[in-house]
C-alpha cells in the first residue's frame, strides 16, 4: 500500500498532485476479469524498520498532536464540518449504514507520517474529534506502511490500535465500517471496493477523494491516470451518495483538499455506499 505522505513536501509549502488516468484497452475484456487475490497478498505481516520507539520523540509528538487537536476543535473548519455531519441528509445516510449496530468502526489507510508533516496530523486530529463527538464513532485502527516506531505509540496513547498487516486497503466490512482515506491512491481505494464489492458494499462509508471525479478524469479529459486495475472506483459511482465537505480555511486546505490539480477541485468527500 503506498503511503499517503508519498510527495508531500515541508510544512509550510502546499503541493498539488495530478493524477492520470489509463483507461481499458477495447476488445481487452478478458484481461478485466477480477483477478484472485492470495491470501498472502490479503495479510502481510509488518512492523515499523526501528527496533524500538524513542521516548523523546513519543513524548514530543504526544504534544504536538494533542496541540494540533485543540487548533483543529476550535477552528471554523471543524464547526462546519460537525455541521455538515450532523445535517438531516447525511447524519440519515450515516443511521441506515448503521442499521442494528451501535457503533461504526474507523479504519485509517495511508494517513503519512505524523511526525514529518502537518496534513497527517489535521487529518489524524480530525478522525480522533470525530470519534469524541459522535457517539456513533466506534474504535479507530491505523495502518501506514512508513509509520515508525514512535508514531505507533503515539498513536495508541491517543487511543487508536496500530495493524500489525498490511492489509493494502482489502478489508472485508462484516460490520458497519467508515474508512478514512484523504488522499490514498486510487489503487487503494480500488482494493477495497474490491473487497467488498456486492452486499458489504452498504456497509461502508469511505471519507476521501471524490469517485466522481476519477469519472470526470476519464469522460472528459481521456488522459492516463486511474490505473488499469482501478475499474471499481469507476463502477461504484451508481452506488454511492457523495457529500462534499466545504474547506474554509487556508489552514485545512493541505489536508482535505481534493488534490485534482489542473481541475482546481477543493473538497473532501464522504462516499455512502448502497448495495449493488
Amino acid at each position: 500500500m503506498a503511503a499517503s505522505s508519498k510527495g508531500l513536501i515541508p510544512e509550510t509549502q502546499t503541493q498539488n498532485e495530478d493524477w492520470t488516468i489509463v483507461l481499458p484497452r477495447r476488445g481487452k475484456q478478458r484481461r478485466n476479469l477480477p483477478r484472485i487475490i492470495t491470501p498472502e497478498e490479503q495479510q502481510k505481516p509488518w512492523c515499523p524498520t526501528e527496533i524500538e520507539s524513542d521516548p523523546h520523540r513519543v513524548s514530543k509528538l504526544l504534544q504536538r498532536m494533542q496541540n494540533c487537536i485543540k487548533k483543529t476543535e476550535s477552528s471554523h473548519f471543524y464547526q462546519n464540518f460537525v455541521n455538515q455531519i450532523q445535517s438531516p441528509d447525511v447524519l440519515s445516510c450515516f443511521y441506515s449504514i448503521l442499521g442494528s449496530e451501535l457503533k461504526m468502526q474507523m479504519v485509517i489507510y495511508g494517513i503519512g507520517s505524523i511526525e514529518l508533516y502537518e496534513p497527517p496530523r489535521l487529518q489524524l486530529s480530525l478522525a480522533i474529534l470525530m470519534k469524541r463527538k459522535f457517539s456513533w464513532i466506534g474504535d479507530i485502527e491505523v495502518f501506514d506502511p512508513i509509520l515508525s516506531a514512535t508514531e505507533a505509540r503515539v498513536f495508541e496513547a491517543l487511543g487508536c490500535s496500530v495493524l500489525s498487516v498490511n492489509e493494502q486497503g482489502r478489508r472485508c466490512a462484516i460490520k458497519p465500517t467508515l474508512f478514512f482515506m484523504p488522499h490514498c491512491e486510487a489503487e487503494l481505494y480500488n482494493n477495497l471496493l474490491q473487497a467488498n464489492w456486492g452486499a458489504m458494499l452498504k456497509r461502508i462509508v469511505v471519507f476521501g477523494n471524490s469517485f466522481e471525479m476519477y469519472h470526470q478524469h476519464v469522460s472528459e479529459f481521456k488522459s492516463s491516470t486511474i490505473v488499469n486495475t482501478a475499474k471499481n472506483v469507476l463502477a461504484v459511482r451508481r452506488f454511492t451518495n457523495e457529500f462534499s465537505i466545504d474547506i474554509i480555511s487556508d489552514d485545512y486546505f493541505a489536508a482535505f483538499h481534493d488534490s485534482v490539480g489542473y481541475l482546481e477541485i477543493s473538497r473532501v468527500l464522504i462516499c455512502l455506499m448502497k448495495s449493488l
